[in-house]
């Protein structure tokens, strides 16, 4: 991996880190519609950073998420229960920005927010790992 590459990655995994503090403060915040937008687009930008890790980079969220199942959940490399969770996370967030019918309630958003946290550590450690970096890497 070039130092460019790597230094893309870090600054992706920075932004999904920016991307979950802004959604607890919008949950603290009772705006839970806009916490689970935020938490689908923090793990949309980790899943995001462990696929260029491989060089790979899409378009589209639905290339994206489709590549992520293909390269790291299909090989094991990651949960098969994080496919369910980045699905009902992609659906919060259409729920949260799109449908003027339903909202996100208190519980679903939490519930997003403890699954977020456990896929970005887990690309976390999925980059230490396949890079050769120390856990000091990614700024707290």
């Amino acid at each position: 991996m070039t130092k460019n590459n790597i230094e893309i990655i870090k600054n992706m995994i920075i932004k999904a880190c920016e991307k979950l503090k802004t959604g607890k403060i919008d949950f603290d915040n009772q705006r839970y519609d806009d916490s689970v937008s935020r938490a689908y687009y923090a793990v949309y930008h980790s899943i995001s950073a462990v696929l260029v890790s491989k060089k790979l980079h899409f378009s589209s969220h639905s290339q994206t998420i489709g590549a992520f199942n293909k390269e790291f959940i299909k090989t094991k490399e990651f949960p098969e229960s994080f496919t369910k969770i980045i699905q009902k996370l992609f659906i919060d967030r259409q729920i949260g920005d799109y449908d003027f019918d339903n909202s996100i309630d208190k519980n679903r958003a939490q519930e997003a927010l403890n699954e977020t946290e456990k896929i970005i550590e887990t690309c976390k450690k999925y980059l230490i790992t396949k890079n050769n970096l120390t856990a000091d890497f990614w700024p707290e």
